[in-house]
């Protein structure tokens, strides 16, 4: 038995888990979006961070990294185990066709799996649905959790679409709003320095709460 997962966040430079094969390519009929939160890892509950999910889009194409486990159940079974649970925001598991610039029209592999999510807040705790540019950067700018800063992850991204030759123009918008708030806040961070060299960002400790208009219905949706 063989199976195959899409990346398209972070699992695109940090799968985290013994693969096989990792493949370059896209999938068609949806677009990335920062509408999900993010509790445990780059967030917190009383300040989630935003990660991207899935949207669907007629007609659009997502980019990022199908990776191929296979080698026996077990193999098997803890690399699904690990996603599971470091996917935990994403109430489905989607099977869709995965392709490749080589040929736009017939799918490399069918049936990848991808974790993607509920857009609906009543039933997805996690999902905060959309909000306006600055406020999102200003979230992302200054969240952050156990696992780092969720500013880190937007630049990750950004870095990583950049790598494999498919930058995302949401994304980059998103990072240069993240950098404008970080300017603000006398943190600056280059563009060419995160796409030419290793991430070196200060751990910010000492940050305010936030004050977005989204977040309070957000924080009581995911403490409900």
């Amino acid at each position: 038995m063989v199976f195959w997962v899409f990346g398209y966040g972070s699992l695109v430079w940090n799968p985290g888990f013994q693969f096989d094969e990792k493949v370059i390519g896209f999938i068609k009929g949806y677009r990335r979006v920062f509408d999900l939160a993010c509790i445990d890892h780059r967030g917190t509950p009383e300040n989630p961070a935003r990660t991207c999910t899935l949207e669907q889009d007629e007609g659009a194409i997502c980019w990022g990294a199908a990776y191929c486990i296979r080698g026996g159940p077990e193999k098997e079974q803890l690399a699904m185990e690990y996603l599971e649970r470091r996917e935990c925001e994403y109430d489905h598991k989607t099977l869709v066709d995965f392709y490749t610039e080589g040929d736009t029209l017939k799918p490399s592999v069918t049936g990848v799996i991808v974790f993607t999510s509920t857009p609906d807040k009543e039933s997805n705790k996690y999902y905060l649905g959309p909000a306006p540019l600055e406020d999102m950067a200003r979230q992302i700018a200054t969240a952050f959790g156990p696992c780092g800063n969720n500013r880190d992850y937007i630049f990750l991204l950004e870095k990583a679409m950049f790598d494999i030759g498919h930058e995302d123009d949401m994304v980059i918008e998103l990072a240069n709003e993240v950098r404008k708030v970080l300017g603000d806040l006398g943190i600056g961070i280059s563009k060419e320095k995160i796409l030419t060299g290793p991430l070196q960002v200060p751990l910010m400790t000492n940050i305010p709460p936030l004050q977005l208009r989204p977040l309070p219905e957000a924080i009581a949706a995911l403490e409900s």
